[in-house]
């Protein structure tokens, strides 16, 4: 089987016409140049030089071999040359996983901060639904980091995590609802209609928890997919409780926000694996960690 090195001395000798000058430039004792191209002939099963008295010439198969030979360096410069602008991270792709409330912050804040740094680079971002699929992604190597809500720390061995933000749980009413305060009491929420994810989200949880303790809500409807929440509201269906990465873009929307007390909070954590990282998600953890201040042992 033929290899790099002796394709690079065969054109060696081609370009520099001869052993002794392919030698020289080449930076390689003469000896070792001919037992190379001797090893090349032999598993080709032919000669690719004539040696004459005036040195060497090329056989037609040698003369035919110098385009391919030209061609299988050009694509291993290529291929060098991509792996270092990945290396360097002139490109390349990030994978990641989050959950819908993360989702929207601090993923969009992160990719607009890494993307001013690394244009050439790439997030993919998958989606979840619960602390569970971002920890089993991150464990099975389907993404490199995830984001993911949780009330308190995700139990993850093996794995690097990173709280990153506390956000409290809002109420988000239609547009026109009147807000005399930024705050509304749990028990003000009595006899509203309620637009709310399904069961498994603190947000669900609060819901319940007023219903457990005799606050009767109506809910109209339960929605797999929070990012049809918004819209409903929007359209008046009903009210619906977010973390407060929600709050611009509801306030936008032209829906009413407040906070509700007593306050409940969902915790915003970044995982990781200890090693292994690409490039490009070494560096994103690197922008996450001083971002946040985090300090690492």
């Amino acid at each position: 089987m033929m290899d790099i090195r002796q394709l690079t001395y065969f054109l060696g000798i081609v370009d520099h016409d001869g052993f002794s000058r392919a030698a020289e430039a080449l930076h390689v004792a003469q000896p070792s140049l001919s037992q190379s191209i001797r090893s090349l002939e032999r598993s080709l099963g032919t000669e690719l030089f004539r040696r004459t008295g005036r040195g060497v010439e090329l056989t037609a198969v040698g003369k035919q071999l110098i385009g391919p030979a030209r061609q299988v360096l050009r694509d291993l410069d290529a291929a060098r040359a991509t792996v270092s602008a990945i290396q360097s991270l002139r490109q390349g792709t990030v994978d990641m996983i989050a959950m819908p409330s993360p989702g929207v912050e601090p993923l969009t804040s992160l990719i607009t901060e890494f993307h001013e740094h690394h244009p050439g680079v790439t997030v993919n971002v998958d989606a979840a639904f619960t602390p569970e699929d971002v920890i089993h992604a991150v464990h099975s190597g389907s993404a490199e980091i995830g984001l993911l809500g949780s009330a308190g720390k995700p139990r993850s061995a093996d794995l690097q995590v990173w709280q990153l933000d506390t956000q409290p749980l809002v109420l988000i009413s239609p547009p026109g609802t009147l807000a005399p305060t930024p705050d509304i009491q749990r028990s003000a929420l009595e006899g509203m209609d309620y637009v709310i994810s399904q069961r498994g989200s603190m947000m669900r949880q609060l819901i319940d928890d007023l219903l457990v303790s005799g606050i009767e809500v109506n809910v109209v409807a339960e929605v797999a997919h929070r990012t049809s929440l918004l819209p409903m509201v929007r359209a008046g269906l009903g009210h619906t409780v977010m973390p407060n990465s929600w709050r611009s873009i509801a306030e936008s929307s032209g829906c009413t926000v407040r906070r509700i007390e007593p306050s409940a909070y969902l915790d915003i954590f970044a995982v990781c694996r200890s090693s292994g990282l690409t490039p490009g998600a070494e560096a994103l953890m690197a922008m996450i960690r001083e971002r946040y201040k985090i300090l690492t042992s």
